[in-house]
């Protein structure tokens, strides 16, 4: 019997840059050292965005780091992995993709209940700049507001 971790990794620039329009849960395919790795938190989001190639959806610049006790045969660190997801949800994605300058970016990787890697992602808007002053305004004005209540 062993003990399950809780892994949920964030992309936190990405609710800075993005307004997200829809959300999504989809699965990675991944190696051996890739699903340690990730077990052991060495992900970084930051750049990762997803694109499509004919009809599979890709993840790229998705950095998962080196797993440290691996051998020869460990996995390249920003190598494109496929997401899995329902035919349906891939049609409606890519015709959203094709309508309007819209992108798909990774906002969290998390671990089920069985041991399975999956990332939530978000069909999404770029913000412009007016917006994300606008959202660190709010985001302080929060904060000051539950500073004063405690």
């Amino acid at each position: 019997m062993t003990i399950q971790q809780h892994i949920n990794i964030k992309n936190k620039r990405a609710s800075f840059d993005y307004e997200f329009i829809d959300k999504y849960v989809a699965g990675i395919v991944l190696l051996g050292t890739e699903i340690k790795s990730i077990r052991l938190s060495k992900v970084n989001m930051n750049d990762a965005y997803c694109h499509f190639i004919g009809n599979e959806l890709y993840i790229k610049n998705l950095n998962i780091s080196e797993y440290d006790f691996g051998t020869c045969n460990n996995h390249e660190v920003r190598r494109e992995r496929k997401l899995l997801m329902s035919r349906r949800e891939l049609n409606k994605l890519e015709r959203k993709l094709k309508e309007s300058g819209l992108t798909i970016v990774p906002l969290r990787i998390f671990l089920t209940d069985k041991g399975l890697a999956k990332i939530e992602i978000a069909l999404s808007k770029g913000k412009a700049n007016y917006d994300k002053r606008q959202s660190l305004k709010s985001k302080d004005a929060e904060r000051e507001m539950a500073r004063v209540r405690k």
